[in-house]
């Protein structure tokens, strides 16, 4: 018995006499905006855990040393062991969902730079706020001003990609970022070591 072929039927939709759009061309164009969001989602939650585990990291030493010299180097080596770790994670995890597809072999190594990036971007927001700043006191008291304003937009572009209400995602981003910033700052304020 012969296999009848089916064909796929093509909606048109007529604009004006002179346009239509077909919908394998509305599906391409939705293909294009999810492959844009698959990328951008994950950037925005490595620059957001680049940004907070680096100042809580600064924070941190900042309440142990009082030297902003000190916040400044524990910054720059967190920022450099979050984006390897970073990168490694993407890397593996990427290169074992695709084991089997030979064609896609670059993809790993994409994923790695492109987690390593988002983070150090995320990272840099402390540093260089605190390499702005001379006095240790001010730091610590400033420093949480722009990184609210970067957190809230990181909250914001989230929940924008995943269409969930702006103003919830941004309270739910700053309110536990400040609480990892505080409990690190905390545990290490008041100990002698």
């Amino acid at each position: 018995m012969a296999e009848q072929k089916q064909n796929t039927p093509t909606v048109t939709i007529f604009i004006n006499d002179n346009e239509h759009i077909s919908q394998h061309e509305t599906e391409e164009e939705n293909l294009d905006d999810s492959k844009v969001s698959q990328w951008l989602h994950p950037a925005i939650f490595s620059a957001n855990d680049g940004l907070v585990s680096t100042a809580s990291l600064m924070l941190g030493m900042g309440a142990v040393s009082q030297d902003i010299n000190a916040m400044i180097i524990t910054g720059f080596i967190g920022l450099v062991a979050g984006a390897c770790s970073m990168a490694m994670g993407e890397f593996i995890t990427v290169e074992s969902t695709l084991e089997n597809d030979v064609g896609e072999r670059r993809d790993p190594l994409r994923a790695a730079v492109a987690a390593a990036s988002a983070f150090s971007v995320g990272a840099m927001v402390p540093l260089l706020v605190t390499l702005l700043m001379e006095d240790y006191h001010v730091t610590l008291g400033v420093v949480e001003g722009p990184i609210s304003v970067v957190l809230a937009v990181f909250g914001w572009v989230g929940a924008f990609l995943d269409g969930s209400p702006g103003c919830r995602a941004v309270l739910r981003v700053l309110l536990w970022s400040w609480v990892a910033m505080v409990v690190t700052f905390g545990l290490l304020i008041n100990n002698d070591w």
